[in-house]
């Protein structure tokens, strides 16, 4: 009854308060911004919603995951970043308006191209006995619901009240994080006996998929002609995945403790390059290239 309730309510209400801060920290600008750059911000979309899956694929391929861990670390890479990323290019001193632009595209495409997706990850590593019934349709709906409609919300009260939303996004903040570590808690819990297994098996999956997405993200970018600054970006864009959307499908669409160990053990690793990257950009003897 409490995993159940940490899946179906506390889970939802974590995602849907994460998004609305999201919306919170958006404006209007923000979405003109991909039309003064569309060939960046097209580039960094394509590489989330098409390069990353690829990667992921050949990471798990390569690693031999077993199903269950093969299909949550699958979702991870259909859900591209969110806040987090953002966050993360600011302290970067990466393009931050950049950042956010492809946030507030990306936040209207997953929704539907995450449970399709999802449902080729279930046919190919698990078969359709046990997944057959996997509801594309209600869970396009769910995550309309726990993300666009809180980042429209969350735009709105920015446009009509931006000072308001200046003091609310702290609040939003403290309150998705607290919603979000209760429900850490319960998958930890429900994991404890398997952890140190799960860890061992998921850690060397998840650095590599992360050291693999920045890399072609930022590699591909300069390869073609991104300026330094732009192209950081769309390697922390690709390199950054939302946990929580990807929490919220293992855990509570598809209630599978293994799937969300794949979602909570990314969430922590993919800290360790995240503040490694953020050191190494704001060392003084960093030249900082634009």
């Amino acid at each position: 009854m409490e995993n159940s309730a940490m899946t179906q309510v506390i889970l939802p209400l974590a995602l849907f308060t994460i998004m609305l801060g999201v919306g919170l920290s958006l404006s209007v600008a923000d979405f003109r911004q991909v039309l003064r750059r569309p060939e960046v911000t097209a580039m960094g979309i394509g590489m989330q919603l098409l390069l990353l899956p690829v990667l992921g694929f050949m990471v798990v391929t390569a690693l031999d995951l077993p199903p269950a861990l093969a299909v949550g670390l699958m979702i991870l890479t259909f859900a591209p970043g969110g806040a987090t990323s953002n966050m993360i290019t600011l302290l970067a001193r990466g393009d931050t308006a950049l950042s956010v632009s492809m946030t507030a595209i990306v936040s209207f495409i997953a929704p539907f191209m995450l449970p399709l997706m999802t449902l080729w990850a279930l046919q190919h590593w698990v078969g359709t006995s046990e997944f057959s019934g996997f509801p594309v349709l209600p869970t396009m709906m769910k995550l309309v619901v726990m993300t666009i409609v809180p980042v429209v919300i969350g735009v709105f009260l920015h446009h009509q009240a931006p000072t308001f939303c200046q003091r609310l996004q702290k609040p939003v903040k403290v309150l998705s994080m607290l919603f979000l570590l209760m429900v850490v808690v319960g998958i930890v819990k429900a994991n404890w006996a398997r952890l140190p297994e799960l860890v061992a098996v998921l850690g060397p999956a998840v650095l590599l998929l992360i050291a693999l997405a920045f890399g072609a993200g930022f590699g591909i970018a300069r390869t073609c002609g991104v300026e330094h600054t732009q192209a950081l970006t769309l390697g922390i864009e690709v390199g950054i995945q939302n946990a929580g959307t990807a929490l919220l499908v293992t855990g509570t669409v598809l209630q599978n403790a293994e799937m969300s160990a794949a979602a909570l053990t990314y969430g922590v690793l993919m800290n360790l390059p995240a503040f490694a990257l953020i050191f190494y950009r704001n060392m003084k003897t960093n030249p900082l290239p634009a």
